[in-house]
């Protein structure tokens, strides 16, 4: 139906008790009729105007149609989202959730594809060469603590500059392993290094009785490598080696550091670092963890 017939059967129709109220009240009547009848068939479609337009006349605020406009345009961006977003953009995003010099390179462009795909560029044209090279780590020096250390039975913690990729963990998690592995065989016993202070100038003799005769040493017991968000940490027993075996850890994490993994700070003993919370193990928690 015509709006304007509508406009002018809907007068006529008036009662003569409305006929006498003021003027006003009868355009705010007509004003509603004319939003109701441009609303269309409720696609957003109708041949009434936009619906910004339609409540611009209905009297509301400049607040309530910005508010409006804000929806629309929220609504329209989810939509191309979900059905216009490009694929290569959509595996950028999820590989930067597990990946801290991705996310770094990303910044605030995630979610527009073009500012993406202009800063991985500016960053491949950057490196250039040195773009396939090694992950390079932290050029500053890890702080090192001790809370309360006990060698039978204590927490080593790790605070890192993020949360660790699965390729993170794995990487720290194999260096504490191969730790482990060598204190079970016995390797850090001071009882037994006749070569450490011998002068490499002439043959030195390696007397293999004293080795085979030394008090053995040997590691008792470890677990796994837990991370919560930026904190990790391993439960050590090193047994009867020898404290020469926390300085071989902290060198092995210093280049670790260093080439692969900007390591924040190291603690040797102490309950509970950070934010950390017993129990939770849950990996949409942030929990990841290396099987020793």
């Amino acid at each position: 139906m015509n709006i304007c017939s509508s406009a002018f059967n809907h007068c006529s129709s008036i009662s003569p008790n409305q006929k006498m109220l003021p003027k006003f009240v009868l355009r705010t009547e007509r004003t509603k009729f004319y939003i109701r009848a441009g609303a269309g068939d409720g696609d957003g479609d109708g041949g009434g105007g936009s619906v910004v337009d339609d409540v611009r006349g209905s009297g509301t605020t400049a607040r309530g149609r910005r508010l409006l406009r804000v929806r629309e345009e929220k609504r329209k961006r989810e939509y191309d989202r979900l059905h216009n977003y490009p694929s290569w953009a959509k595996v950028l995003e999820d590989a930067a959730k597990n990946d801290v010099e991705l996310r770094n390179v990303l910044g605030d462009s995630i979610g527009k594809p073009e500012q993406m795909r202009k800063k991985v560029e500016d960053r491949i044209r950057k490196k250039g060469r040195d773009f396939h090279k090694a992950k390079t780590g932290s050029v500053v020096a890890f702080k090192v603590t001790f809370r309360d250390f006990s060698p039978v039975g204590s927490n080593i913690w790790f605070k890192l500059y993020g949360p660790p990729s699965d390729r993170d963990v794995d990487l720290i998690g194999s260096v504490i392993q191969s730790w482990y592995v060598l204190g079970r065989l016995g390797a850090y016993n001071s009882s037994n290094l006749q070569l450490a202070n011998a002068s490499m100038e002439y043959n030195p003799l390696y007397d293999a009785d004293k080795g085979f005769s030394v008090m053995p040493s040997s590691f008792h017991d470890i677990g796994d490598v837990e991370f919560q968000d930026n904190w990790g940490r391993v439960w050590v027993d090193i047994g009867t080696s020898d404290y020469f075996a926390l300085d071989v850890l902290l060198n092995c994490l210093t280049v670790l550091s260093s080439e692969y993994l900007g390591i924040q700070q190291v603690v040797f003993g102490g309950r509970s670092m950070g934010d950390w919370e017993e129990g939770m193990k849950n990996p949409e928690d942030g929990y990841k963890y290396f099987k020793i």
